[in-house]
């Protein structure tokens, strides 16, 4: 059966299919692209949401974060002491900053690529994936290696905080997305070549 190649099967199908759009490597790099316009958009939400709060609202949430800093702060924090180092200042710093945009790109660049695969996740225009992103991170994984407190400690204004600047997030990458990889499940190619 060598050379031979089995036609009704999905899997070989699927194999046989001629790639469209840029391919999963270009695919990836117009999520990431997406990421940080959507955090970037994200953080003039949060941040006039912020400032609009009652000042004995941020206290609260200042007092129960680690350290006072955001998840990824405490996180730049951590890796400078296991090298040895200390951060000045501990925040805003370099790499915190750095940390906190790839929070968003690496999300989004799965994201670009399931929405092909999978048309539903993008079902609300990207707010799923705004909300989704919001629940993974701000109250699962960020509580859970110790980037935050507890969900439960915070105010109940940061997480509707968090939940309006999530949806953003998910809306603006869905929408920078559809501008350079096309409708979901539709790829478009924007790499000449």
């Amino acid at each position: 059966m060598d050379g031979v190649m089995v036609t009704d099967w999905p899997e070989t199908e699927e194999m046989g299919r001629r790639q469209e759009g840029d391919g999963l490597l270009g695919t990836l790099l117009k999520g990431a692209v997406a990421g940080a316009i959507g955090i970037w958009v994200l953080d003039r939400v949060d941040w006039a949401m912020w400032d609009a709060e009652d000042s004995r609202t941020r206290a609260e949430t200042r007092r129960v974060r680690p350290g006072g800093m955001d998840p990824a702060h405490v996180l730049a924090n951590r890796i400078a002491g296991a090298l040895g180092r200390e951060l000045d200042p501990p925040q805003p710093h370099p790499l915190g900053l750095a940390l906190h945009y790839s929070f968003g790109m690496v999300p989004s660049m799965a994201y670009a690529a399931l929405r092909h695969r999978y048309p539903v996740a993008a079902a609300g225009g990207g707010t799923l994936f705004g909300l989704a992103a919001m629940a993974v991170e701000d109250e699962g994984m960020n509580p859970l290696l110790g980037l935050a407190a507890p969900p439960q400690a915070y105010p109940w204004q940061d997480h509707a905080r968090s939940l309006v600047a999530h949806l953003v997030l998910g809306a603006v990458a869905e929408g920078v997305l559809r501008a350079l990889d096309g409708p979901p499940g539709s790829p478009r190619k924007l790499i000449a070549g």
